[in-house]
């Protein structure tokens, strides 16, 4: 079982020319004939940064040169986790008629998903460059943790799209699910709201996982060091959910070909 989806994973990562191929013409596909390209989801991005960082910053009676910056790192980051579950969840779906029709490894569908959000990262994090640009970067001690931050929360993002996959393959009423649960997810991971702003509900960040993945991407770049807790939690949740995944992926492998 785990000596299978072992090679699948060895031959996927090899591969890395065709998904990362794939994954860049799906969005160039996506915006062909557009002016502006894949920009139009850092215009829009921007927009929605600038109206809810107005808004709800001034709701909280928060200060914009520290809660621009926190709230775009947010909603930035947290973007690119969901859509690499929500789209993880219909990768094999959408890949049915490649799967069926030539003996590829499964999880290069997975990888170009995350490749695909990787791309649509870069253009979006340019907001963020330009706020700590405009704002001041509030340390540089604490800015290169964001490197290996970033690649554990890409590595956890990977093994749940890989789940949600397997199991959207064969459950097709799951990927409206995913979808649903992530939106949940959004209102109670603190996102546009600050992780100690909800005092007698604080539980609800403590125990949330989600909480501490964003926070471990975020810290760095307004000048913090994730806590000690933060990165336990981020660690433990790859080495359980790449352990659960691959032997589940594993385990039904073989069975992907006929579920799609």
């Amino acid at each position: 079982m785990f000596n299978l989806i072992i090679v699948d994973l060895k031959q996927s990562v090899a591969s890395w020319r065709l998904w990362t191929l794939l994954g860049w013409l799906e969005v160039r596909q996506r915006y062909a004939r557009s002016r502006v390209g894949p920009f139009w989801l850092t215009i829009s991005m921007g927009v929605m940064i600038g109206s809810i960082g107005v808004v709800y910053g001034s709701l909280f009676g928060q200060k914009m040169s520290d809660y621009l910056p926190f709230l775009s790192i947010s909603l930035v980051m947290w973007g690119t986790f969901s859509q690499i579950v929500i789209e993880g969840s219909t990768a094999y779906i959408n890949s049915g008629q490649y799967i069926r029709q030539a003996s590829t490894p499964k999880l290069i569908y997975i990888l170009q998903v995350v490749w695909r959000n990787l791309v649509i990262l870069a253009h979006n994090f340019l907001i963020v460059l330009v706020l700590l640009i405009v704002f001041g970067v509030k340390s540089w001690i604490t800015l290169p943790i964001f490197i290996p931050a970033l690649i554990l929360y890409l590595i956890n993002a990977l093994w749940i799209a890989m789940v949600t996959a397997l199991l959207s393959a064969r459950f097709r009423d799951l990927p409206q699910i995913v979808a649903a649960v992530m939106q949940i997810a959004f209102y109670i991971t603190p996102i546009i709201y600050r992780p100690d702003s909800l005092r007698r509900f604080s539980f609800i960040v403590e125990f949330n996982p989600l909480a501490h993945l964003v926070e471990l991407v975020r810290a760095p770049l307004i000048g913090q060091f994730p806590s000690p807790l933060t990165w336990i939690v981020a660690i433990s949740m790859a080495i359980l959910g790449w352990l659960f995944a691959l032997a589940l992926t594993g385990r039904f492998l073989k069975r992907i070909p006929y579920w799609v």
